[in-house]
């Protein structure tokens, strides 16, 4: 006769059996059931394809990143924050000066020449966008006129104002169309318009360098930015 606690475990491992064996038989009684009454699982070929079609939305989201506004607004804070009398500024002044460089001045630029470079440029790539002749020697300045920070950031303004609707004129059936001239030409128009964005930011990472050297902190830095102007 076994011990009364060897009994227990025996007769309550035999019950838990049984009551596996109970489920196990009623799993698969009511599988069977469901088969029985569900129709079979259509064939591969058969079945519906719920996927949606792709949308070529790969022009539309280009071009809505590639929209300068973001990098005008950022253009025009530096530029509103430097006083006038620091439109002049020219870091290393003198030191390069007997430099023969392929294209751009042989000094690093001033604060108002970098504004101009980049207003002449917009206009420039504006041009080349839509087929016209561009500015020449824009990486010289240019031939607009402006010299006060008034007259610069008009210009700069309407740069981006140009180069934002020869933009809009870009889609997915010309993205990839060619472009010709001077400035980042040959290309196509995606990417000019690439060229676009980075030119403008190479340019606002120098100007910010401009505005910390005169113990300006930029705008986008500060914890309330000042209103930007659109009338000068």
């Amino acid at each position: 006769m076994c011990p009364k606690p060897l009994l227990v475990a025996h007769l309550s491992c035999l019950a838990l059996a049984v009551v596996v064996l109970a489920v196990c038989s009623f799993t698969g009684q009511f599988t069977a059931a469901q088969s029985s009454q569900q129709p079979p699982f259509p064939a591969l070929s058969a079945r519906l394809d719920l996927t949606k079609p792709l949308e070529d939305r790969s022009a539309e989201s280009a071009f809505q990143q590639q929209q300068p506004t973001a990098a005008e607004m950022s253009r025009k804070d530096a530029a509103e924050a430097m006083p006038e009398e620091k439109y002049g500024y020219r870091p290393a002044e003198g030191k390069f000066k007997n430099e023969k460089p392929e294209f751009g001045p042989a000094e690093v630029r001033t604060f108002a020449e970098q504004i101009k470079h980049v207003a002449c440029s917009n206009f420039g790539f504006a041009a080349e966008f839509d087929g016209q002749k561009p500015p020449e020697a824009c990486d010289k300045g240019g031939p607009s006129p402006a010299k006060t920070k008034k007259e610069l950031l008009i210009y700069v303004r309407d740069s981006f104002a140009a180069i934002r609707k020869s933009l809009g004129a870009v889609d997915a059936k010309n993205m990839f169309g060619p472009i010709e001239g001077p400035y980042a030409g040959p290309n196509t128009r995606l990417g000019l318009a690439t060229v676009v964005i980075w030119h403008a930011a190479d340019h606002y990472g120098q100007m910010l360098l401009y505005l910390r050297e005169n113990g300006i902190v930029p705008p986008a830095s500060r914890p309330h930015p000042p209103e930007l102007h659109e009338q000068y």
